[in-house]
């Protein structure tokens, strides 16, 4: 039986990778396809968390399929966070040494009254810059739901295990929900550009990312 916590398996011939990993808070199950057309499966218990899941498939043009179950009586944040580091390992590894990326992009994208910049670097080195403020009273979306503040938790996890810089800016806002999609969208968008092929070099004058 294969190791539920062997490390992202790069699958053969494609820029496509799959992880499972499983902890004492979730088990999270992540299949990923840089060269799909955005197509997506995720069920994780939080229909919200879902949804957003859905759009950053949709609008990377990458394809994600994503199943995962956490502690939701205890809270969603394990899930949440779980599944942004599986997410992230698994691109990492679908990315492999990052010969002929673009690298750089950055994108303003608005929602209704939202409007939420992203920038990210394919960089090598994890940091992220999140400013999205959300009240600690700002009410949860969904059943079971979603707290607004989970969203800086996925994004950070992300980051952080795919080895990105990225900057997430909320100029200006009122609704939640709006937020929030528009940070998913503008992610998603923004991770489409800096992973698509180019060239055939490494983009850094080091030589390696």
């Amino acid at each position: 039986m294969t190791d539920p916590n062997a490390g992202p398996v790069k699958i053969e011939g494609k820029r496509a990778a799959k992880l499972h990993r499983v902890t004492n808070e979730s088990d999270i199950n992540v299949v990923m396809d840089l060269a799909g057309s955005g197509v997506t499966d995720v069920v994780t218990g939080l229909p919200f968390f879902d949804h957003m899941l859905t759009q950053l498939g949709k609008h990377a043009g990458i394809d994600l399929a994503v199943q995962a179950s956490g502690d939701l009586q205890v809270d969603a944040h394990h899930t949440v966070e779980d599944t942004g580091i599986v997410i992230g390992q698994t691109l990492a590894c679908a990315l492999g040494d990052k010969t002929g990326v673009r690298r750089f992009a950055s994108l303003s994208l608005p929602l209704d009254e939202s409007l939420v910049e992203v920038s990210i670097d394919l960089s090598g080195r994890p940091f992220i810059h999140y400013d999205g403020p959300f009240a600690p009273d700002a009410p949860k979306l969904g059943e079971p739901g979603f707290d607004p503040q989970l969203a800086e938790e996925f994004f950070r996890a992300f980051a952080m295990a795919a080895g990105m810089t990225a900057h997430i800016t909320l100029r200006y806002g009122k609704n939640s929900h709006h937020i929030i999609e528009a940070t998913f969208k503008a992610f998603a968008r923004v991770l489409r550009e800096v992973i698509r092929i180019e060239g055939d070099q490494i983009p850094s004058t080091k030589g390696v990312l």
